[in-house]
């Protein structure tokens, strides 16, 4: 069945009722078509409000609004009124360009009101936002909380360690396997950590993550098969698997308002201070740009003190005949 199929019968192009008669059959093509987990339910929780809200949406004689430049510029206000962060605003956003363009190639909708909606401009930062990270007190106080003598504690402590030890991605740590922990020049790396667009990179493991996880693996008796696992509220494990939401549900007992994704930031920035090279933190985190990185760490170019100035060279020349100056 192909994408026009699956949508028909159909009103004709132009305009388009933002509710379930309308745009809702379109978020399931939107979301198949990225490639993250998260990006997937962040897009779906965004649009299904964009529907909730515009379904809401009347015009003087009771008629809902239909998907325009105009509609989705007065959610952007809504979203502005709700005090919301410039970078879930935008987000948002985002998912309803994605929306509109879905809705035009399926003929629900004009192009030129499509492309309209496609230019609505996202919000400004006040600044750029580096992230929040831990310091290595805090890192290594969080990394302690857990109490391993427990199967809950002793998972949570590994979670905690992997986290803060390779700067994964909580999706990336949930599919984790036993199978994928492999020895490589004398140290333990993970070889096939598969991140963002589907490109996979080696990440290397300190000594005492790995620890962690054959701490738990002996006390739960795990040897193959996913490395981290729920666990029920009677301290038994329960199925083979542990989702990313749950991952994150970990971070937040131990560290309240620190996300996951904190812990990757603090990963980087402890690695720099520690003087890991900029490009080998790049090559862990999987991230594509280096300029990415460099937001991770918070760095600013430094003009006072550049690497021009460590190069050790110099310019030689003649007794009493200064550079640059012919004889």
């Amino acid at each position: 069945m192909n994408r026009q199929t699956a949508l028909s019968p159909r009103p004709p192009a132009g305009v388009v009722r933002p509710d379930a008669a309308g745009l809702a059959p379109l978020v399931g093509l939107v979301v198949d078509g990225l490639t993250s987990d998260h990006s997937r339910r962040a897009y779906g929780k965004a649009l299904a409000d964009f529907l909730t809200w515009a379904g809401a949406q009347l015009d003087a004689q009771g008629q809902r609004l239909p998907f325009s430049k105009a509609l989705v510029q007065r959610y952007k206000h809504y979203l502005q009124d709700l005090d919301l962060a410039p970078s879930t605003i935008n987000q948002r956003l985002s998912a309803i360009r994605k929306l509109a363009s879905e809705a035009a190639d399926n003929g629900l909708l004009d192009p030129a009101l499509a492309a309209a909606i496609v230019r609505v401009k996202g919000v400004k930062s006040g600044g750029r936002r580096a992230g929040n990270w831990l310091t290595r007190a805090e890192a290594q106080a969080l990394l302690n909380k857990p109490d391993p003598s427990t199967l809950k504690g002793a998972r949570d402590r590994a979670i905690l360690a992997v986290l803060l030890g390779a700067g994964l991605r909580r999706a990336e740590l949930a599919r984790l396997a036993f199978e994928d922990l492999q020895q490589r020049d004398g140290r333990w790396v993970l070889p096939d950590v598969l991140g963002k667009g589907n490109v996979t990179r080696t990440v290397p493991l300190p000594s005492w993550a790995k620890a962690a996880i054959d701490a738990w693996a002996e006390l739960a008796n795990l040897k193959a098969g996913r490395i981290f696992r729920a666990i029920s509220k009677g301290g038994q494990l329960a199925g083979e698997g542990l989702t990313p939401q749950a991952i994150r549900d970990v971070v937040a007992g131990y560290a309240g308002d620190v996300a996951p994704h904190d812990l990757r930031r603090t990963y980087a920035k402890l690695a720099h201070r520690g003087g890991a090279g900029l490009d080998q933190i790049q090559l862990s985190l999987g991230h594509a740009s280096i300029q990415t990185t460099q937001r991770y760490l918070g760095l600013e170019q430094d003009l006072t003190d550049a690497p021009c100035d460590r190069l050790g060279l110099r310019l030689e020349y003649e007794q009493g005949r200064l550079p640059g100056v012919s004889g």
